[in-house]
């Protein structure tokens, strides 16, 4: 019995979060709404990962992580989809990150091996949970890690938007779950 009411304890916070990661809404276009992002270094398999050197480029920024089981995989793959489909001119000045809601479980070198599959560009990156905590509140991005279960295993509910930071380090966009790769391209050349 205590573990059918632990169970509907953490869907009920699961749609919680989910209800009010939706109503906080998103837009495609720069918005004073939207949340004010944030410089960030954080860790990949190939060293830091500065916001700060990355100006100049576009940044399709994602929180997320390794083990999540389709919200994940389905964004990545969009971002993938959206990279090959710009030019090798418009690539280079373009950056795809997965900042890991998971640092855990998630490693700079299985983040290198899971991006890897999406496209062979895209930075995985991690830092402490409290330098995550910090940069996703500061993009108005939510997660929260559900009760463990049994086996040890455990899942974690995040906000399923991209983010997209402008040259000039601004955010300049919010792409909802499901935003087609033309949406996607669409938002990075706008801002080349």
């Amino acid at each position: 019995m205590k573990k059918y009411w632990l169970i509907g304890v953490a869907l009920g916070l699961a749609v919680l979060l989910g209800v009010a990661l939706l109503m906080r809404g998103g837009t495609s276009a720069r918005d004073p709404k939207l949340p004010v992002g944030g410089d960030f270094v954080l860790q990949s398999v190939a060293g830091p990962v500065d916001s700060k050197a990355l100006r100049g480029k576009v940044l399709l920024v994602y929180f997320g992580y390794t083990h999540c089981p389709d919200i994940c995989p389905a964004s990545l793959a969009a971002g993938g989809q959206a990279l090959k489909a710009l030019s090798a001119e418009e690539r280079s000045r373009v950056r795809l990150i997965l900042i890991s809601v998971d640092p855990e479980r998630d490693s700079v070198q299985h983040l290198k091996e899971y991006t890897a599959f999406f496209h062979p560009e895209m930075i995985g990156a991690t830092g402490t949970p409290e330098q995550i905590a910090a940069l996703a509140k500061a993009f108005g991005a939510g997660y929260i890690k559900l009760p463990t279960a049994a086996d040890g295993s455990y899942a974690v509910d995040h906000t399923t938007s991209t983010y997209v930071v402008g040259p000039d380090g601004q955010l300049a966009a919010v792409l909802e779950l499901g935003a087609s790769t033309d949406k996607v391209v669409g938002a990075v050349r706008k801002l080349l």
